[in-house]
């Protein structure tokens, strides 16, 4: 009888974990079809790979504590980038240059969280706390796809635009001549290329 059990056991917990590999495989594999639709999803990997070689790509991203916080939101920040039709793998960059997963960041203009909302941006977006990293990543996410579609679908601007506001990108008629936002896009671009080329290897080893 207690042998029967420890089978039975066994047996559910079995199906518990093929049932969370097959989630997890099916999950990447949407994430490589939607980001192979040019139509639908946010970013050019040629226009990318001809501004950001590949060779000038250096591992190193977050810290120890920024790693468990990635892989603890890795799915959560796929479904959210694929629901707003953005590259998850350009989030992850976003949030990796932005406060390196740090969820309880504090800028020095006092942009808080993940994705670094300002609180004014932030309750506009919906977000109650801003120190949640599901709602602070939700509304980062809808605040970037904000921007894209602000500036017709135009990354660099976009990115601009987070950085440095929407307000200044319009007046400058482009990127703003400011050194912190041409290190801020070029830093995004970077993390950018890794975190595709790493979503690339998880498909290729499903």
């Amino acid at each position: 009888m207690k042998s029967a059990m420890n089978k039975k056991l066994i047996i559910q917990i079995l199906a518990v974990e093929l049932v969370r590999s097959l989630f997890i495989a099916v999950m990447i594999l949407g994430v490589a079809l939607v980001s192979n639709s040019s139509n639908q999803m946010v970013m050019n990997p040629q226009f990318l790979s001809k501004m950001h070689p590949a060779h000038q790509t250096k591992q190193g991203l977050p810290s120890v504590s920024g790693r468990k916080a990635e892989n603890l939101y890795h799915m959560f920040i796929i479904q959210t980038a694929s629901h707003y039709q953005i590259d998850p793998a350009l989030i992850k960059a976003i949030i990796m240059a932005e406060s390196g997963y740090n969820t309880r960041a504090i800028s020095k203009r006092g942009a808080k969280g993940l994705m670094q909302l300002m609180p004014v941006t932030a309750q506009s977006l919906g977000v109650e706390d801003i120190f949640n990293p599901h709602q602070n990543i939700t509304g980062g996410v809808q605040y970037f796809k904000q921007m894209v579609n602000r500036f017709n679908g135009d990354v660099k601007l976009a990115l601009a635009a987070y950085n440095a506001g929407s307000r200044n990108v319009r007046n400058y008629n482009g990127v703003p001549p400011f050194k912190a936002t041409h290190s801020y896009i070029k830093k995004v671009f970077k993390y950018y290329q890794i975190y595709k080329n790493q979503m690339g290897e998880e498909i290729d080893r499903v």
